[in-house]
């Protein structure tokens, strides 16, 4: 099983449109993914719900994992976008 820890740069966390966007990047990697926040038992990363639910906010860290072939190039990515501002472009022109 492959596993990532990353900081989530997004300025409201996992909520909204971070949250839209990483569970759709999630559902996109072929392989189940899960991710947890601190104690929390991991969740479905591909379900929004199960996502918002988490309640993670702005710096917190979270870990992701997933099994089968091609997990680490799809945590890779995953990491690669929870460490973005997701909000940085919302609302601009």
């Amino acid at each position: 099983m492959a596993q990532r820890e990353v900081v989530v740069a997004s300025s409201v966390g996992l909520h909204a449109r971070p949250a839209t966007l990483f569970t759709q990047a999630a559902a996109g990697t072929g392989v189940p993914v899960t991710i947890a926040k601190g104690s929390d038992e991991p969740v479905n990363a591909a379900s929004i719900l199960a996502v918002l639910g988490l309640g993670v906010s702005h710096g917190e860290t979270v870990v992701l994992r997933a099994e089968g072939d091609g997990a680490d190039l799809a945590l890779d990515s995953l990491v690669e976008l929870l460490s973005q501002d997701l909000d940085a472009d919302e609302g601009s022109s």
